[in-house]
């Protein structure tokens, strides 16, 4: 059986928001919503474990209280992908996959995690893994809205046909020549928007470590730019959010205003088996 690993990177130490892992988002912890996600998913899928990896005694002890699984890690860590590492690393028995699922990510939906791990199972290429939807014209439209107040926030993707990633980009890729007739022919633009969620397998994760920062990588500032230039191959995943709002990391007090507001509108996932 291959084994899978979900890694929830937490850090204490935030700019924006000091301490956010214990910051509670109606009434929870965010760190807590998230492992409840992961120990979900990891009840939910065969040979799959789930810990959170951390440099911070508070959130240790917060694990701990909630019986939720936490190894420490390295100060040194400077992203999320470095700590899952480092977590690989500390392991004797290694895991096949690993998930990076970010501590500040309590919006992201079980069953994106699930598909990414089905993906990986059931894929004959890739060694990354990661998701992307699928944008509405009306859904484009509220990007471009967003670019031109934040041009660095949300991130394209474009595939092959065998839904192997060919670039990411902050700018919104492709340029559309005949967008007005293409917006009556379908109601789907072919943009396709990257979330934020990956899976590694073990010789990918260790390999990005060995390679250098890669000029792409560098001029967008997207990690997954150095497997792509270094000719790994990164499976995307379609997925839904199933009538559900998404959100990406929170990361001020407003996005825990804004995150508050989806719960009491949606309600909480369904994380019943």
């Amino acid at each position: 059986m291959h084994k899978t690993l979900i890694v929830i990177p937490a850090r204490y130490g935030s700019t924006r928001l000091p301490g956010k892992p214990l910051i509670k988002i109606a009434g929870r912890e965010m760190l807590l919503r998230v492992a409840d996600m992961a120990r979900y998913v990891s009840t939910s899928q065969q040979g799959c474990d789930y810990v959170v990896a951390t440099d911070d005694e508070r959130i240790m002890q917060l694990c701990q209280q909630h019986n939720v699984p936490c190894m420490m890690t390295s100060e040194q860590c400077s992203s999320g992908t470095e700590r899952c590492f480092d977590v690989l690393k500390q392991l004797t028995e290694k895991p096949d996959f690993i998930v990076n699922l970010q501590g500040d990510n309590p919006f992201c939906p079980p069953w994106f995690i699930s598909e990414l791990i089905q993906s990986w199972r059931n894929s004959e290429v890739g060694e990354v893994f990661t998701p992307y939807v699928e944008l509405t014209w009306q859904e484009l439209d509220d990007l471009r809205a967003v670019k031109q107040i934040t041009p660095f926030s949300g991130t394209t993707v474009q595939t092959n046909h065998e839904q192997l990633a060919l670039t990411f980009s902050k700018n919104i890729i492709p340029a559309i020549r005949k967008e007005a007739s293409m917006r009556q022919a379908t109601t789907l633009s072919p943009v396709k928007r990257h979330i934020g969620l990956y899976g590694y397998t073990a010789s990918a994760l260790e390999a990005y470590f060995t390679l250098p920062e890669s000029v792409y990588e560098s001029c967008e500032g997207l990690e997954q730019m150095r497997f792509l230039e270094n000719s790994l191959a990164v499976k995307m995943v379609p997925v839904s959010y199933q009538g559900h709002t998404g959100m990406s990391g929170v990361d001020s007090p407003e996005d825990i205003k804004r995150a508050e507001a989806i719960i009491a509108r949606d309600g909480e996932y369904d994380l019943t088996l």
